[in-house]
């Protein structure tokens, strides 16, 4: 394995002149760091980043743990996290919970045993109350990511939940719906519950019904036996996932979008334009809330004192066929 030395013998340089060019401590000429560039290219060499790392007392990583890397959200998160690290120049270790508390725990003692600078944690549903304690207690750089919680002190970033979606159902009425129903999902999940009450702050006198819940199959049999009923005028789902639900209802009921019922859903599918008729979204800036997230953790690991921020990036109502072609008065 090639060393320092070998790079100065080969560039012709001193060790300290190395030095300098691998960390960027002083001014070097352009041809003598032109040089070291080449020297370091022929011999292979590596820095010892252990070593580097505790030289600095910085390891240069960011820990990132989420809650389900295959749900569409998170991996749009996940996308933007990459980007602004890799624009750091910073390593990234990424970890799912799974939606478990226990594997989250051990997923964050991991990174914080490999001593990364700083975390991203989007939590666990059952996320156990003593991590956030534990990495309050030991002043640990933590930003939580998408899923707000209002009374913790720490750095967070998410999307305004509430406002989007009280802006589709007012979109809704305004078109003569009466009669909504909502498949609103696991309302433990802040995310989620946030987008029930925009609902509820949109809804003004018309009626909804709210379809929540854990098991998926529950949620799927009382959609079914609402729409038997044929009352509903227009669904909303809260997630992707939701929607998969509640287009499967529809389908399986024989009701087809937008001529015998309107749907819309919260984040939907990347792959929109495959879809006939097109689906009414509410698309957060997935992408754009990771790197927010990797801006703020940044911006702790370079001042522990400062105030906790909270951000909320705006959502975007598209309006396609899947509401637009309805109408209610028929």
């Amino acid at each position: 394995m090639s060393t320092i030395r070998d790079v100065a013998r080969v560039a012709e340089v001193s060790i300290s002149t190395v030095s300098h060019v691998l960390n960027e401590t002083r001014p070097v000429e352009p041809a003598t760091r032109a040089r070291v560039v080449a020297a370091i290219a022929e011999t292979g060499y590596r820095r010892d980043a252990l070593a580097r790392a505790l030289r600095r007392s910085r390891t240069d990583t960011i820990g990132l743990v989420v809650s389900d890397v295959g749900e569409p959200a998170f991996a749009g998160m996940i996308h933007g996290v990459e980007q602004a690290v890799g624009a750091l120049d910073l390593g990234l270790v990424l970890a799912s919970s799974g939606e478990g508390a226990d594997r989250e725990d051990r997923a964050v003692q991991t990174l914080l045993n490999r001593r990364v600078d700083g975390l991203i944690l989007a939590r666990a549903v059952e996320s156990h109350d003593s991590l956030l304690s534990q990495l309050e207690r030991e002043k640990s750089p933590t930003v939580l990511l998408d899923r707000i919680y209002p009374s913790v002190a720490l750095d967070q970033v998410g999307v305004d939940n509430r406002s989007a979606m009280a802006e589709l159902v007012q979109h809704l009425v305004g078109k003569g719906h009466r009669r909504l129903a909502i498949v609103a999902g696991d309302l433990r999940v802040p995310t989620l519950a946030e987008r029930l009450a925009g609902v509820r702050d949109g809804i003004g006198r018309a009626d909804v019904t709210v379809l929540s819940g854990v098991d998926g199959d529950a949620l799927r049999s009382e959609l079914d036996m609402l729409l038997r009923r044929g009352e509903t005028t227009a669904i909303i789902a809260s997630s992707t996932p939701l929607a998969t639900i509640a287009l499967d209802a529809m389908m399986a009921a024989g009701l087809r979008t937008p001529d015998d019922i309107a749907f819309a859903t919260f984040d939907g599918f990347d792959q929109h334009p495959m879809f006939t008729p097109s689906l009414t979204t509410i698309r957060q800036p997935a992408s754009d809330i990771g790197a927010a997230a990797v801006q703020l953790l940044y911006a702790r690991i370079g001042d522990a004192h400062r105030k906790p921020r909270v951000e909320r990036l705006q959502a975007t109502l598209e309006l396609r066929d899947s509401t637009e072609g309805y109408s209610a008065a028929n």
